[in-house]
């Protein structure tokens, strides 16, 4: 028996060169999907597999000359991240189901992508505009419960990640790069807040790797392929967000692109793309109406999403919107068109300052409540 854990294996196999997801798929299938045989295997047994030839056998049989599997622990050790492998808990569920999937993720920061997530994507060269809706739509989406994911760049990337921040909820910077590497380089603090924040930085690129072209594209595919929907803010007809909602729509995740100005060249892409058949967007609303329902939202499992409805129907009563005993109680609260504050709500409710903060967020994700400006809530 292989003296490698699962792992270790999974490591190896992400960082060794000729291997592709594909045969990497199809040998793993031969193999009964323990990563471990891969390296016990004979050269004859390995080339038994379709797409495997000497090369590959080779670099598998011979994976100590080109991996270093100790110096890359201790790496992993000394920059506090995590290998998190495919057949891990904490891997995006969503990601896993692509047929081209990495094989793991090098991860720091503690998510575990418990919630639904959503990609806010778009240019590097932006407008204020731009820089606006991507901060407002990452601090929405956050607020809401979301994981906004980006690619830690600079322009609309950087905004998003910083709305969710300012929210103080979770956000998922995708790197194409290694682990060690932050680029751009001014977005350290940013990188730290993400990780310190209980967020996550990901990659599934070995330590040194630099950026190019091919990363950059890999790394998109991973964007779209961990949420269930993209979201371009700005971008012009060739830009590298136009490839992730490529990604996106070719996985089956929704495309959504923010219209802007016509005779704006980084408005260009996202028009493309809603003549195209992506779904205008105009606020977050937009995204909770085509997601029907959160999958897998939560410690409740599914949690679905109410349709709008006028105030008195059958359709926006406490029974038919399913609600716990909680989410019951604080709705109550709200008959006759109260406008109640988180203090007043504690105060009629006695429940914990959390757990009625969890409450509500229920019930803004069932729209049932809504919050407004000044921080009270009412109800819909």
């Amino acid at each position: 028996m292989s003296e490698l854990t699962a792992t270790q294996a999974f490591l190896i196999l992400n960082a060794l060169p000729d291997i592709g997801p594909i045969t990497t798929n199809r040998l793993l299938a031969a193999f009964g999907d323990d990563p471990r045989r891969l390296f016990e295997a004979s050269a004859a047994e390995l080339e038994a597999v379709k797409g495997v030839g000497p090369k590959i056998s080779a670099n598998l049989r011979g994976w100590r000359e080109l991996f270093d599997l100790a110096k890359e622990e201790q790496r992993l050790a000394q920059a506090h991240a995590t290998f998190v492998a495919r057949t891990d808990p904490g891997y995006p569920p969503l990601l896993r189901e692509l047929a081209d999937a990495p094989l793991g993720l090098y991860r720091r920061g503690e998510y575990d992508f418990g919630a639904p997530c959503v990609a806010i994507v778009g240019s590097r060269r932006t407008t204020l505009y731009g820089q606006a809706v991507a901060k407002k739509l990452g601090h929405d989406l956050a607020r809401l419960g979301f994981c906004v994911v980006s690619g830690l760049a600079r322009g609309i990337d950087t905004c998003a990640h910083e709305g969710a921040l300012e929210a103080g909820g979770r956000t998922a910077a995708v790197l194409g790069t290694g682990i060690d590497i932050i680029y751009p380089p001014e977005n350290l603090k940013l990188y730290q807040r993400i990780e310190e924040s209980g967020g996550a930085v990901l990659t599934e690129f070995s330590f040194g790797r630099r950026a190019d072209k091919q990363s950059f594209a890999m790394r998109n595919r991973i964007v779209a392929g961990m949420c269930r929907a993209v979201i371009v803010v700005e971008s012009d007809v060739s830009g590298g967000s136009m490839i992730t909602a490529k990604f996106a729509a070719e996985q089956g995740r929704l495309v959504f692109a923010v219209p802007g100005r016509i005779d704006q060249p980084s408005s260009a892409g996202c028009h493309q793309l809603i003549r195209d058949g992506a779904t205008l967007l105009t606020s977050v609303d937009d995204v909770l109406g085509e997601l029907d329902y959160l999958e897998g939202f939560g410690p409740a499992g599914v949690a679905p999403i109410a349709e709008k409805a006028a105030p008195g129907s059958a359709a926006s009563s406490p029974a038919a919107a399913n609600l716990t005993p909680d989410e019951a109680r604080v709705f109550a609260c709200f008959a006759g068109g109260a406008i109640l504050s988180s203090d007043a709500l504690v105060g009629l409710t006695g429940l914990p300052s959390p757990t009625l903060s969890a409450t509500l967020l229920m019930l803004e994700l069932k729209r049932l409540v809504a919050r407004r400006a000044d921080g009270a809530y009412e109800a819909r």
